[in-house]
């Protein structure tokens, strides 16, 4: 089957299945990714060390993030350049929104505010016994990508993230302003 057949197969076995099921599959999609960010990374880190690992991990999400945020863009006609409004609803739909509690608050109209309020990483962390990932260097990386990618004028800021201290409510906070 060539690959036009194939894909309009695959379309119409999608289309086939319930609302519900897709949404599940979607879930599914983004734990698996997850857990394969995850892996890559303990992989990097047992070979290479912390500090390394977390540099290579800051270099994919500077590129990864930027590529989410266009293709999101693109299958919603989000505009480029649509400031904050266009950053909270491409963080909407971002692979994270779907397995991760996540807060978006709007403090005055030139900020955004996000809240990680439940992280599927921080928590399976919790449940080992491990201390909390020290992501704040990767984070920067990744929002800051995403948010260029959105709008070049808007500026992120990390408001907090491990290894810094965090309140009870959110494990992290970004917050983003129109430069």
């Amino acid at each position: 089957m060539d690959e036009p057949a194939y894909r309009a197969a695959l379309e119409r076995r999608l289309l086939a299945l319930p609302k519900e099921q897709l949404v599940a599959m979607l879930e599914d999609a983004a734990k698996n990714w997850l857990a394969h960010d995850g892996l890559w990374f303990q992989a990097a880190e047992a070979r290479y060390g912390m500090e390394a690992a977390i540099a290579l991990d800051a270099a994919a999400w500077e590129h990864f993030s930027a590529i989410e945020a266009r293709r999101i863009m693109e299958r919603h006609g989000i505009t480029p350049g649509g400031g904050l409004d266009a950053l909270q609803e491409v963080l909407g739909y971002r692979l994270y929104a779907y397995i991760n509690t996540q807060e978006v608050l709007r403090p005055d109209g030139h900020t955004l505010i996000l809240h990680m309020n439940e992280c599927r990483v921080q928590a399976a962390r919790q449940r080992k016994g491990l201390p909390d990932f020290p992501c704040r260097p990767v984070g920067l990386v990744e929002y800051t990508s995403l948010a260029r990618a959105v709008d070049p004028r808007i500026v992120t800021r990390c408001l907090a993230c491990p290894p810094d201290a965090h309140p009870a409510e959110y494990w992290c906070a970004w917050e983003f302003t129109l430069g």
